[in-house]
């Protein structure tokens, strides 16, 4: 009997740790708060984000968008914007959508309701104060999200954005991410990528930028067009 209790309780364990794992990290997962992942599936629209910025990147990958003429969403820091308001600004001026994405970019899990609503209300405020944009949509650090997390977003009126594919570009070559992001872009794809690495000054996106260069030629030429994280979401009715 003790030794079915002790497996009961090993499998309650397991079990109650695979749940939590699947609502701080799932894409899908609503537990923590409201959350999107993907677009309308019926529209051959796509939304390229990009993350942990702005840095000493950012313009070189607003140029490649301009060039291309396709919008994006930034999901920046707080404290980056605050080091770096001009490039802030840039992206703002360019028409793209700035989205929070915590003020330190520090991990939320076992973390309290208070730190996790300061996180986002800093990055808000760093944000609206040197862009004039306020937010409507988050994205949490590592995409982990945890208690409190809903009704810090409630409160700053967000909504939650996690993201259909992962392009791995802080840690793959420009190649391969690439590769990944042209094998498995379709309808209403959101694709989450990085222009910048969590608060880290002058950070190597080389291969982000170079990814971006390749893969918008030849997804357009698929029939695929580039929309915003919002306008994916709530397309403008004709």
């Amino acid at each position: 009997m003790p030794d079915g209790a002790v497996i009961g309780g090993s499998v309650g364990l397991l079990v109650a740790g695979g749940f939590l794992a699947h609502a701080a990290r799932g894409r899908a997962s609503t537990v923590f708060g409201p959350s999107v992942y993907h677009g309308d599936r019926a529209r051959p629209a796509i939304a390229l984000t990009f993350d942990d910025g702005p840095s000493e990147s950012t313009v070189a990958l607003l140029k490649i968008l301009a060039r291309h003429q396709v919008p994006a969403t930034f999901f920046m820091c707080g404290k980056n914007v605050e080091r770096l308001p001009g490039v802030a600004r840039a992206v703002a001026a360019a028409g793209h959508e700035i989205g929070n994405h915590s003020d330190s970019h520090r991990r939320f899990e076992f973390r309290s309701p208070t730190f996790i609503y300061d996180e986002l209300a800093r990055g808000q405020k760093k944000i609206a104060a040197h862009t004039g944009v306020t937010p409507k949509l988050f994205r949490a650090p590592y995409g982990v999200r945890w208690f409190g997390l809903k009704s810090a977003q409630d409160r700053l009126g967000l909504l939650g954005v996690m993201w259909g594919i992962m392009g791995n570009d802080w840690k793959w070559p420009a190649s391969r991410v690439a590769a990944l992001l042209l094998d498995r872009a379709r309808y209403g794809e959101i694709i989450c990528l990085h222009d910048g690495r969590t608060t880290q000054v002058a950070p190597d996106v080389q291969s982000t930028l170079e990814a971006v260069d390749k893969i918008i030629p030849q997804l357009k030429q698929r029939g695929l067009h580039f929309e915003t994280v919002s306008q994916i979401l709530c397309p403008t009715k004709t």
